[in-house]
């Protein structure tokens, strides 16, 4: 049987809560899918746990990598052997309703322009076990039953900036397959990615299929890390990918704008934390800091950085002082 969803979940000890995770895709109400599992040289149980349900299941086929790649590595493992039609993530600590699949095919199938589809998103509190759905703050014309709702990729990409919209979704194998997750940003691997596939999209919907995501204090993006400036990095390198998809001049600045309120945050971050970080780490984000704000005068084309000297100045007394 050829699948028609292809679910990629890079796996790295997560044993408590990997039979959750594997248990929601098995229950699924559509039956047509792969699970690529990717062990990234877990320490833990997570290898004989994935191994225990691929036994069961031929649905499930296990990859191992010897050496922790990381995340990015291990999704790309997955990415390279999916046979289905559409594909998505799933993180080995969240799960799926039983209906998530079925529900998001569906928008597929009613819309064949469609070519991306956005789960319903629940934050599952760890530590108190509260529930929280996610918001997505859409433009006000975008109303109506969440299968209604309908974006070109443009607009998909331009909420995803600021994270209006999330990036867990159904996605046609044709748009993602040459998009690769960035192997150079652990913290960041899936955002540029999402953010190509949305502008890649001629239209981005709703469904009503349940993604829970479980955030707990040990997540390493509930944690302060000099790996959070290369944020900065990996704003530029989305501004590359952008002039090389032919976007337009206006999307392009409308990025920058977004950056550079990005740099600027990140500043703050770097004087509140830099006492947290060892030297060598402070001299790295020194030298990433200065190199990035170079490219703002290559390539800022909007009023209000060129125009106004005092934000000039300011600026130029900040990086003085990394």
């Amino acid at each position: 049987m050829t699948p028609v969803v292809s679910i990629l979940m890079a796996v790295y000890n997560a044993e408590v809560w990997l039979q959750a995770a594997l248990d929601s895709v098995v229950q699924q109400t559509m039956g047509e899918w792969e699970l690529l599992a990717v062990d990234d040289a877990s320490a833990d149980g997570s290898l004989a746990i994935l191994q225990e349900y691929a036994q069961r299941d031929n649905r499930i086929r296990v990859f191992h990598h010897d050496e922790n790649k990381g995340l990015a590595h291990a999704r790309n493992t997955a990415l390279h052997q999916v046979r289905g039609e559409f594909v998505m993530m799933l993180d080995a600590d969240d799960w799926l309703s039983p209906d998530a699949l079925q529900n998001a095919i569906d928008v597929f199938h009613d819309h064949p322009l469609t070519d991306c589809v956005l789960f319903r998103l629940v934050y599952e509190w760890q530590e108190t076990s509260n529930s929280e759905d996610f918001h997505m703050r859409l433009p006000k014309q975008s109303s109506g039953k969440a299968n209604d709702i309908v974006l070109a990729g443009t607009d998909a990409f331009l909420l995803s900036l600021d994270w209006s919209i999330h990036g867990l979704y159904l996605v046609r194998n044709e748009v993602h397959k040459d998009l690769p997750f960035d192997t150079d940003y652990r913290l960041y691997s899936d955002d540029n990615t999402s953010r190509v596939v949305f502008l890649r999209c001629r239209e981005v919907r709703l469904c009503q299929g349940i993604y829970h995501y479980r955030r707990h204090q040990a997540s390493v993006t509930m944690q302060f890390s000099s790996q959070r400036f290369l944020h900065m990095m990996a704003n530029l390198d989305l501004r590359e990918t952008l002039k090389k998809e032919g976007v337009s001049e206006d999307i392009v600045a409308r990025y920058d704008k977004h950056r550079w309120h990005n740099y600027l945050g990140l500043l703050w971050l770097y004087f509140r934390h830099r006492s947290d970080m060892n030297k060598e780490e402070c001299a790295r984000v020194r030298v990433d800091f200065r190199y990035v704000y170079t490219s703002f005068h290559r390539s800022m084309p909007y009023a209000f950085f060129v125009a106004n000297q005092w934000v000039r100045y300011k600026i130029k007394s900040f990086i003085k002082r990394l």
